[in-house]
Parts: structure tokens; C-alpha cells; sequence
């Protein structure tokens, strides 16, 4: 598959992962602060749905 008909997800994906690379990002560090912004985003998603 190519990546420019991959989906919006995979391709943000894509982008993210080579950023924190070439910033050489600790994977602990990585994985921390995906956590903080999945927690951010599910309460963003349950405001949405409730407004």
C-alpha cells in the first residue's frame, strides 16, 4: 500500500513517528506523552458527543 492512499490515521502516524525520530525522542518519553494526548483526545471526543 501506498502511503498516499493510506488512510489519515496512518499517514499522521507516519509523520509523527519521523519527527520524534529525527529528535531522536527517548521511546519511554514517546510513550508517556502518547498517553497524555490520548487522554486528551478521548475527553475531547466525549465533549463533542455530548454537546
Amino acid at each position: 500500500m501506498s502511503l498516499e492512499n493510506a488512510p489519515d490515521e496512518v499517514k499522521l502516524a507516519v509523520d509523527l513517528i519521523m519527527l520524534l525520530e529525527e529528535h531522536n525522542v527517548a521511546p519511554d518519553t514517546v510513550l508517556k506523552a502518547l498517553e497524555i494526548i490520548k487522554q486528551d483526545y478521548e475527553r475531547k471526543t466525549q465533549q463533542l458527543a455530548s454537546s
